[in-house]
């Protein structure tokens, strides 16, 4: 039968055996850092709860991945099973919100609209709905929501009462990568959860067998650069990102020769840029840097003028979906950086 389990991460089997050992609550938070397979491991849930291969009674498993049950859940299709996700976020992860579905009659024109990041009322209010009728197959009723930092507040608080006193059989899986933007009232009702990162070794071998032609020791490169996250490493790695050019990165922008950066999305600029700003800083404060080998990085500056760039830099982050001119809007960003990694004289000695 394990041959035809639903195949996860390498990293996730042994989480999820755990949280399905100990997990006792109708809602769960799961937490953690993003790009280590949280939709995936909040699926696996649910399939798990799902599964008609084991006695209802008997506690639960991972799902079988034979029973119709599972057959189900794999087209899409399974009546007790409800997904919420932003707009945005369907197609990168293979799955249309379940809520989306029952309005899709409705957005003829969704073609030629920008796709929401955020999870709205009409969807929750479609949950509360879905919680209300009887399970169609007798065993339980899932919702999951992912991510749940996305719901507004509206939204939040659509859910609090279905959250607190689901009527029937209903469990809801919340996954999240930001518990400070959930309501209080949300992550009180919930069994919080948080999903491990996978050790580097065991996530530098799945990345590399992830990508044509990436050797070990790049892989690692590319993993750092994700903070550890190896699905974010292997997004990165797609999006244009070379493990060889990466330590590069630093003292390319300290000479004004980083043009590579204006072929990347901006995103990943912008996000670029808050790693380098993040390790200057560490080592400005006396820590190991987190992203970049350490002999990549250039003397740091002023720990105040990193602090000031961080916070210019979360700012653009936040608008960074914004139809800026990108190549402007790139230039600008790499001569704001190399004037802030300019070395300066010491105080005192303007003439230096």
């Amino acid at each position: 039968m394990s041959d035809a389990r639903p195949e996860l991460w390498p990293w996730l089997p042994k989480p999820l055996d755990a949280a399905l050992a100990q997990l006792n609550s109708h809602a769960v938070l799961l937490h953690g850092p993003e790009g280590v397979g949280q939709f995936e491991f909040a699926l696996a849930l649910a399939r798990a709860w799902l599964c008609e291969a084991r006695p209802m009674g008997q506690g639960f498993a991972p799902a079988c991945g034979r029973c119709a049950s599972c057959h189900l859940i794999d087209a899409g299709s399974h009546p007790d099973l409800m997904v919420v996700l932003p707009e945005a976020l369907q197609a990168s992860l293979g799955w249309q919100s379940s809520a989306e579905e029952e309005g899709a009659s409705d957005k003829s024109s969704s073609k030629t609209k920008k796709l929401s990041q955020e999870i709205k009322v009409d969807a929750i209010r479609s949950v509360v709905q879905f919680s209300q009728h009887t399970a169609s197959r007798g065993r339980a009723k899932v919702v999951l929501v992912h991510p749940a930092e996305r719901m507004n507040l509206i939204a939040s608080n659509t859910l609090l009462k279905t959250l607190e006193e689901p009527p029937g059989q209903v469990r809801f899986v919340l996954s999240g990568a930001a518990l400070d933007q959930l309501l209080p009232t949300v992550r009180s009702r919930c069994q919080a959860w948080r999903l491990p990162m996978p050790t580097p070794e065991v996530a530098t071998e799945w990345l590399q067998t992830q990508l044509d032609g990436v050797s070990l020791a790049d892989a690692r490169v590319l993993l750092d650069a994700a903070g550890g996250q190896p699905l974010t490493a292997r997004d990165r790695h797609q999006l244009g990102l070379d493990a060889r050019y990466w330590p590069q990165i630093p003292k390319d922008l300290l000479n004004g020769a980083a043009t590579a950066l204006t072929q990347w999305p901006l995103t990943l600029v912008v996000e670029t840029l808050q790693k380098v700003c993040h390790d200057l800083a560490c080592v400005a404060a006396g820590a190991s840097p987190r992203y970049f080998p350490a002999a990549s990085l250039p003397a740091a500056p002023d720990l105040n003028l990193l602090t000031t760039w961080a916070q210019e830099l979360r700012k653009t982050s936040r608008h960074a979906e914004h139809p800026w001119n990108q190549n402007l809007k790139v230039e600008a960003l790499l001569v704001q950086a190399r004037a802030v990694m300019r070395p300066r004289p010491p105080r005192g000695n303007p003439t230096a």
